[in-house]
């Protein structure tokens, strides 16, 4: 596979050009940017793949509503329709994607919509809505918005900093990107992190001047869903694993640090689950013999899952800034609105 991506270099030269020359446009404003009066939050990434964007939203979320009206736009990836769509109670994962009815089911007091045209997006919003803050969702890359407040996100164990443009590597865009983010969060940090493994991340994204800051996932005390078990009584239950998720690795290591017992059915990011895979589930599940046994997946996984498996449950998760950031990062978020206003 390494030498297989390797060869593919020349098509990675030819995309960082392409990709190098479409920025440069948006940066001299040949391409134009549209500018909104009130505060858009990007939530985004430089590469492909799991860097916990929808956990930071939600983060935020929990920051600003009860004093803002929020409003969030997602393109909705891996839904099969098309257009604006204002989510609401009648929507399945197919209708509008998994992490936008999340949002809606998770928070009531927040707008939630797709479009895959972002400006169109935040104009039907303010329409529609009247949000006082916009959250946009994995729009990094997405330049037809100019965004007040920029954060971009990096996985702990695969740093954009270390990375190639795709296809040898991951990155969207090469790493001259990280120039337009307001603070850079590295995700999925181990809790353990040291303040000297800190400073040498930190040394890497030096040349970009900007504020950086360290995040682990947090996962809920009590499982949600058909039941609710604490981690200790996980311990003594068989169980069933379900992941759908771009990087199940965080879980997969927080329930082997708890000595919980596992099978794991794995399957692709956003997967749809078809008819044969709730077989392979049910099948799985039946096999196992004992009385205690328990079908648990992930929160995002719940979304896609929960109508056709009623007897699931999931671990809801937050992010959670290490060495008491939380202040500092939310007075940079909160200050980038009030200088907007």
């Amino acid at each position: 596979m390494k030498l297989l991506r390797f060869l593919l270099l020349p098509f990675s030269l030819l995309y960082g050009l392409i990709t190098w020359c479409r920025n440069l446009l948006y940066d001299y404003t040949i391409l134009s940017s549209t500018s909104f009066q009130i505060p858009i939050i990007i939530v985004g990434n430089l590469s492909v793949g799991g860097t916990g964007k929808t956990p930071q939203v939600e983060y935020l979320v929990r920051l600003l509503k009860n004093s803002y009206k929020i409003g969030i736009l997602s393109r909705g990836y891996g839904r099969k329709t098309k257009g604006h769509i204002n989510v609401n109670n009648n929507h399945k994962s197919l209708d509008v994607g998994d992490e936008p009815l999340q949002y809606f089911l998770k928070f009531k007091s927040v707008s939630v919509s797709v479009n895959e045209k972002r400006v169109s997006g935040v104009q039907n919003l303010l329409k529609n809505e009247s949000p006082k803050v916009i959250l946009l969702d994995d729009a990094y890359q997405h330049r037809k918005i100019n965004g007040s407040f920029l954060i971009l996100l990096t996985k702990y164990n695969d740093l954009f900093t270390d990375d190639f443009l795709l296809p040898t590597g991951n990155l969207r865009e090469s790493s001259r990107g990280a120039y337009r983010a307001n603070v850079i969060v590295v995700t999925k940090c181990p809790e353990s992190l040291t303040k000297n493994q800190q400073d040498l991340i930190t040394a890497n994204f030096s040349k970009f001047k900007k504020p950086v800051f360290f995040s682990t996932i947090s996962y809920a005390s009590l499982t949600k869903g058909a039941f609710s078990y604490s981690i200790d009584q996980l311990i003594s239950k068989e169980i069933v694993l379900i992941t759908g998720i771009a990087n199940p690795n965080p879980l997969i290591e927080y329930l082997e640090e708890n000595k919980i017992n596992f099978h794991h059915l794995k399957y692709p990011d956003h997967h749809h689950f078809s008819k044969k895979d709730l077989e392979e589930i049910s099948t799985t599940f039946m096999k196992l013999r004992s009385n205690e046994k328990v079908l648990l997946t992930t929160e995002k996984d719940y979304v896609r899952l929960q109508d056709k498996l009623p007897q699931l449950s999931f671990l809801e998760i937050e992010t959670k800034f290490l060495n008491n950031k939380e202040k500092e990062f939310n007075s940079l978020v909160l200050n980038s609105i009030s200088n907007k206003d």
